[in-house]
């Protein structure tokens, strides 16, 4: 008879063994299952690279989803957060943060911005944008203009309204009636954008490449012309920046590459190095309806969180750190299209700007993302059957040079497998 699994368990200085019911072969995790996991887990990371818990290194082309924009065990990132993780974790708002003061001093030092609004994550500061702009209606005496045009292919995050805003149909199944007032319409269609423009319209939210969507880059033209239906209407211009800010384009901000700018911007992800921290950025204008009372987060603004924006700041805003981005962002893409050029059956285009970089396949992305990481290099797919790639901004020149040889290993045996594949369908 197998002996019943054993918890151990100390209560008063005496370790006792608590004795557990088998849950059976069906159970292996009592984590809610909302994500198809890899069997691969990590110990430790520097930089550019992971070690797995089998001591198997792997090049980090994905930075949890562009959220490790420093690497990993960013040395000036743990001195930050080991220094305030020894004075205080958290206070409330109910309190002044100076360390929540000084990130938004540098934000909006640095930006189009005037006042910020810290949260955990992306989909809360597309919570607090929403919010932004029903209230800038109602503050200027329109409390019936609520609605927000967005657009096909787009991702704002998995809250309902965030979830409503994105209007993909993949993710609001099954969780009852989409959030009202939200449009979605054909990125690139200004006349469709045109006619939806209404007595109850609100602002337009768009993401300048979207990411998630397939890393499409907009057309800055069609943002420019965005800008001015906004300033004719009345409406405000919410550019979600939660994947392409913080660096990630080779600009501190994407908006800052296309010469058009929005009234309210929503970032996360990299803003904290890996730490949770998000932001919304506004003018004060924007910004009028948000008054006391209006919006609040309980873990917004805590100072672990701003102590490594502030840090992540330190390394981004330091002379000649953005040069760097813009050099290797500028080889990674040379050297992707020579691997186009070398896999025509494989890879039919290289989008993308900076160290956020597409490859839209031609087999499916999972494929190229499995063999990819065969050969030790982490991926990730988006829409439009697209694999991101999405280096740490700290990447060398040698480690964009290793991640292409990897690529071109991986695709060389995907290649080989779809050939030998095409042969024995033609056999038979």
């Amino acid at each position: 008879m197998v002996p019943p699994k054993k918890r151990r368990h100390i209560l008063f200085g005496r370790v006792n063994f608590i004795a557990l019911p088998d849950p059976g072969p069906a159970m292996t995790s009592h984590l809610m299952p909302t994500y198809s996991r890899v069997d691969l887990a990590f110990a430790q990371g520097e930089g550019a690279w992971l070690t797995a818990t089998n001591g198997e290194r792997y090049l980090d082309f994905c930075c949890g989803v562009a959220v490790t924009a420093l690497g990993h065990r960013h040395p000036h990132l743990v001195a930050a957060l080991t220094e305030q993780a020894n004075k205080v974790w958290h206070v409330s708002n109910l309190y002044d943060i100076p360390e929540a003061d000084r990130v938004a001093d540098r934000l909006c030092a640095a930006s189009f911005a005037e006042v910020v609004f810290f949260q955990n994550s992306g989909a809360e500061a597309v919570e607090c944008s929403i919010k932004t702009a029903r209230k800038y209606q109602s503050a200027n005496g329109h409390p019936e203009r609520y609605r927000i045009i967005t657009f096909e292919g787009a991702f704002h995050g998995r809250t309902l309204a965030a979830l409503a805003a994105t209007g993909n149909k993949k993710y609001l199944d099954g969780f009852g009636p989409p959030v009202d007032g939200f449009e979605q319409k054909p990125c690139g269609d200004l006349d469709a954008v045109k006619r939806a423009i209404g007595p109850e319209t609100a602002a337009i939210l768009i993401e300048p490449i979207m990411g998630e969507g397939g890393v499409r880059v907009v057309e800055p033209a069609f943002l420019k012309a965005l800008r001015e239906l906004c300033d004719r209407h009345g409406l405000l211009l919410m550019f979600d920046e939660v994947q392409t800010g913080m660096g990630r384009t080779g600009e501190l901000f994407c908006y800052q590459r296309t010469g058009v700018t929005p009234d309210v911007m929503t970032l996360a992800k990299a803003l904290g190095g890996g730490f949770p921290v998000g932001a919304c950025l506004a003018t004060r204008e924007a910004a009028k309806g948000m008054t006391p009372g209006t919006h609040g987060s309980t873990f917004g603004f805590n100072p672990l969180a701003m102590s490594a924006a502030n840090a992540t700041l330190d390394v981004m805003l330091a002379p000649g750190f953005f040069d760097h981005v813009k050099k290797v962002g500028l080889l990674l893409k040379q050297r992707l299209a020579e691997i186009k050029d070398r896999y025509p059956s494989l890879i039919a285009e290289v989008r993308g700007e900076g160290l956020l970089i597409g490859l839209r396949a031609l087999v499916p992305a999972g494929e190229l993302v499995d063999a990819l990481r065969g050969e030790q290099v982490l991926a990730v797919a988006a829409g439009d059957n697209v694999v991101r790639l999405l280096p740490p901004l700290i990447v060398s020149e040698a480690e964009i040079g290793e991640g292409v040889a990897r690529l071109d290993r991986a695709c060389a045996r995907l290649d080989a497998a779809h050939s030998r594949q095409r042969k024995q369908e033609a056999a038979r």
